[in-house]
C-alpha cells in the first residue's frame, strides 16, 4: 500500500513537472509567447504580468514611460521634478515637486478669492500625447479668470487609483470642485491587480469595499519572484480567465458595473465630505466621438444612468465634438486626444459650469 501510495505520488510529481516544464518553454519562446500572450486578446493579470516580465526583465523603469516612478500604495504615479521631459513624439512633460502635471507649484492652502479645480481621470485627463500647454486642464484655467485647475491625470489609472490618490492626496488642496474624468475603459482596469504596472484592488466584500495587493510590491520584488512563479499555473489562469471572458460575458459585466459604482460612489462621497462638488463628465474616444447624440456606447449608457441615479452633476461633451465636425475640423478617433480634442472639452466644462451657475 505504502508503495502505491508512493509511486503515484512520483508519478503524479512527474507529470506536474513535465507541464511546468512545456509551460516555460513555450512562453520562453519567441513564438510561443506571441501565441499565448500577445495575439489573444485578453484583458486578465497574468497576460499584464507576463507580458510586462517579457518586456521589463532588464529595465529599471516601472511601466514603460521613463516618467514614471514607483508608488506602493499606487503602483506608479508621475516622476517629480521633470522639466521639459520629452515622452511623446516630441511633445514634454513637466511636473512639479509633487508630481502633478505641469511646471507650477500648487499650495495646500489656496490663495484667498481663487477657485480651485482638480481634475482626476486617466490618460485623457493626464494629457497623453500633448504637452503641459496643451491639456484640458490647462485650456480649462486659462478660459476661467481667477481659477486654479490642478491636474492629478495620471495615465493608465482605474477609478480605484483615482479614489486613491483624492483620499491620499487631493483633499489637501482644499477643491472648491473636483472633476472626474470618465472613460470607458477604466471599468475594465477596476478588476485588474496588474496592468502598467501592479496595482492596488478593490473587492466587495458584503457590498463594502475591501482594499488588496497592497502595499503594491517594488519592481525588484516583482522581478525576483518571477521565476518562482508557476508557469503551468499561469497558463491553466490564463484560459480560465478567456473562457469567462467568452461564455460569462454578462456576469463578468455586472461584477465590472458593481465594483465601478462602488467606487465613483466613494470617490463622490470622498469630493461632497471635503466640502467640494463633484462633476463627473464622460470623455469621448475613438468612434464614441463621431457617433450619433441618440446612438450611446455601452459605457456612456453606463455613466450617465449612474448619475442621474445618484445625483451626481454630469457633462456630455459630444456636442462640442460635433460642432467641431461640423465646422470640417479633423478630430482624432484613433488614439489619445489631439490638442483640439483637449481645447474642445475644456470648451464644454466651461460651457456646463457657467450654464450651471457654478462658476461665474
Amino acid at each position: 500500500m505504502v508503495q502505491k501510495i508512493f509511486i503515484t505520488t512520483l508519478y503524479c510529481l512527474g507529470v506536474l513537472i513535465f507541464f511546468e516544464a512545456t509551460a516555460r518553454s513555450v512562453l520562453w519562446s519567441n513564438t510561443g509567447f506571441r501565441l499565448i500572450v500577445i495575439n489573444s486578446p485578453a484583458s486578465d493579470d497574468t497576460t499584464f504580468r507576463l507580458n510586462y516580465i517579457r518586456g521589463h526583465s532588464v529595465k529599471s523603469q516601472v511601466t514603460d514611460y521613463r516618467i514614471d516612478v514607483y508608488d506602493p500604495i499606487r503602483g506608479w504615479t508621475l516622476r517629480p521634478g521633470l522639466s521639459h521631459f520629452e515622452a511623446f513624439d516630441n511633445e514634454t512633460v513637466s511636473s512639479n515637486s509633487r508630481g502633478l502635471r505641469g511646471s507650477s507649484e500648487h499650495a495646500y492652502e489656496k490663495r484667498l478669492g481663487t477657485l480651485r479645480i482638480l481634475t482626476f481621470g486617466d490618460s485623457y485627463t493626464f494629457g497623453e500625447g500633448v504637452s503641459d500647454h496643451e491639456t484640458f486642464s490647462y485650456y480649462l484655467e486659462k478660459l476661467l479668470p481667477g481659477s486654479e485647475v490642478i491636474n492629478f491625470g495620471i495615465h493608465g489609472y482605474g477609478h480605484d487609483q483615482m479614489l486613491l490618490y483624492l483620499r491620499e492626496e487631493g483633499i489637501k488642496y482644499h477643491p472648491d470642485i473636483v472633476i472626474l474624468g470618465f472613460v470607458a475603459l477604466d471599468m475594465k482596469r477596476n478588476m485588474l491587480s496588474f496592468r502598467d504596472y501592479a496595482k492596488p484592488r478593490f473587492v466587495l466584500d458584503g457590498g463594502q469595499l475591501v482594499l488588496t495587493n497592497t502595499p503594491v510590491p517594488r519592481l525588484e520584488e516583482t522581478l525576483a519572484r518571477e521565476p518562482w512563479r508557476s508557469k503551468f499555473l499561469d497558463v491553466l489562469t490564463m484560459l480560465r480567465d478567456r473562457y469567462r471572458e467568452r461564455l460569462e460575458a454578462p456576469e463578468l459585466r455586472t461584477e465590472m458595473e458593481k465594483l465601478t459604482i462602488a467606487l465613483l460612489d466613494e470617490i463622490a462621497n470622498t469630493i461632497r465630505t471635503a466640502g467640494a462638488v463633484p462633476i463627473f463628465v464622460y470623455l469621448p474616444t475613438f468612434n464614441e466621438i463621431t457617433q450619433s447624440e441618440m446612438d450611446m456606447s455601452d459605457g456612456e449608457r453606463f455613466f450617465f444612468s449612474y448619475c442621474q441615479q445618484r445625483g451626481i452633476q454630469s457633462i456630455n461633451l459630444q456636442r462640442f465634438f460635433h460642432e467641431k465636425l461640423e465646422r470640417g475640423l479633423h478630430l482624432e478617433t484613433t488614439g489619445h486626444w489631439d490638442p483640439l480634442e483637449h481645447r474642445t472639452a475644456a470648451e464644454g466644462i466651461r460651457a456646463y459650469l457657467v450654464k450651471h451657475g457654478i462658476v461665474q
